[in-house]
């Protein structure tokens, strides 16, 4: 027996090893999650989405992510009977070994996955995730991805009935060139309205599209001393004023930060290329990564942060793109080519889309309600989210600041009217205060607020 003894040592030694690599939990932070969403935000720029199918994105992959990590966070409250027909996701049968954390960003991913074009992107990114954590504990890794994967497929079957294959298959919108102040696609590109239909979408917390519905435009006129007239000569005049101050200007620097425009073309010769950039929405997730890394804030909270806003951003799409295809105004280039000067550009190009009101405003102004109540009224911070796009940091003291920047840029860019700036804000503010007082999730004390 003796002899055998080193041996029994040895077998008892790897038991041992065997156990606690068993029970290792697996290592996941809110810094995976941050992850996650700058390779979506990454794949959207690749493939070029279109601002509101880009928010759409956000919102369904955030909703699978937190509905996982609400399944073991008791007080935080489900979205299930919040929004129309989704019900509540499976509960977990094991929760000792399920690290909800890594189920979250399975369930991010898978949703992600099937809304994008460039899968293999993600593929690359997620496997290299999931081969590190299997090899930290199989067992656990396993039954977490399992579970990930199940609240992806109840998300997934609930998330094909909001109508949007539907509007893949309606018609083009049609611009009427006999009417003067109906929209007219622009150059360089000369593109159709992008998604005309997209207020036929099932909206997230809004109970309709129009529910908010902005007031109307001013009435066209192209008489001097005309409202509309005066509101077009703004943006003439204000144009003219950013090219005479030059590189310095704080305006010009406003307009290229908060330019969020995936359908910038470059014209070189006879050529024609594509600057990729990211969408509004996509800024707006970039504030929130650095509002969670300022707060500290704790993954459940980090995934509960990026989830509200994301609604907010998404049915702040929805009821601005219901607006802009009623009114269908046309753009500022469009009438001062043909009026004023016609070898006249705007600073920033003007985007494929009708003009009232102004996108920028109302789901800037919906996130930045949504973070106030999440962080604080005067959450100070510093985005550098436009740093891969060669734009310098830029420094707000609140996001009510910087929502405010976003909007009037919009007029220093040369592509909005006044009217359309100040009535997306107003739309903006119903949506996100909508969106807060409505939609319960966190604990009646906010856990990221610091004022």
């Amino acid at each position: 027996m003796e002899r055998f003894k080193p041996f029994l040592i040895f077998l008892f030694g790897l038991g041992i090893i065997s156990c606690q690599k068993e029970n290792t939990p697996i290592s996941v932070s809110p810094d995976d999650y941050h992850s996650a969403i700058d390779k979506v935000i990454e794949i959207q720029v690749h493939d070029i989405f279109s601002p509101p199918v880009a928010s759409r994105i956000f919102a369904y992959s955030n909703i699978a992510a937190y509905e996982t990590m609400r399944s073991g966070n008791p007080n935080y409250t489900s979205l299930a009977g919040q929004m129309k027909n989704l019900e509540e996701v499976p509960a977990p049968r094991d929760t000792v070994n399920l690290n909800f954390e890594l189920a979250a960003i399975v369930a991010y991913y898978d949703i992600a996955q099937d809304l994008i074009f460039s899968e293999e992107m993600i593929i690359n990114n997620r496997d290299s995730l999931y081969n590190n954590w299997e090899k930290q504990n199989p067992d656990s890794f396993e039954i977490s991805r399992n579970y990930g994967l199940t609240v992806a497929e109840h998300i997934r079957q609930w998330m094909k009935s909001d109508n949007y294959a539907q509007t893949r298959t309606m018609s083009k919108f049609s611009f009427n060139n006999e009417e003067e102040s109906r929209w007219q696609p622009t150059p360089p590109t000369y593109m159709d309205g992008i998604e005309p239909h997209w207020n036929k979408l099932r909206p997230f917390v809004l109970s309709s599209a129009d529910q908010f519905a902005p007031l109307p435009p001013p009435e066209f006129s192209m008489e001097k001393g005309s409202e509309f007239y005066e509101q077009l000569m703004e943006v003439y005049t204000i144009q003219e004023k950013i090219v005479e101050e030059g590189d310095e200007s704080e305006m010009l620097a406003m307009a290229q930060f908060w330019d969020c425009n995936p359908y910038v073309s470059t014209m070189r010769g006879h050529l024609m290329f594509a600057t990729k950039k990211i969408s509004p929405g996509a800024h707006w997730m970039g504030i929130t990564k650095i509002a969670n890394r300022k707060s500290e804030a704790d993954f459940m909270k980090s995934v509960y942060a990026y989830t509200k806003t994301s609604l907010a951003i998404a049915d702040g799409f929805i009821s601005c793109w219901d607006e802009k295809y009623r009114s269908n105004l046309i753009r500022p280039e469009t009438l001062i080519n043909k009026y004023v000067d016609e070898n006249w550009t705007p600073l920033l190009q003007t985007p494929p889309f009708p003009e009232y009101p102004s996108g920028h405003s109302v789901v800037s102004t919906a996130a930045a309600v949504t973070l106030t109540e999440i962080f604080g009224e005067n959450f100070g911070f510093k985005d550098d989210t436009e740093i891969p796009y060669g734009l310098p940091v830029r420094e707000f003291t609140s996001f009510n600041q910087a929502a405010s920047e976003a909007a009037i840029s919009r007029l220093y860019g040369g592509i909005h009217y006044r009217a359309a700036i100040e009535q997306g804000v107003v739309q903006g503010k119903h949506v996100g205060e909508y969106v807060v007082k409505n939609l319960k999730m966190a604990p009646s004390q906010n856990p990221l607020a610091t004022n």
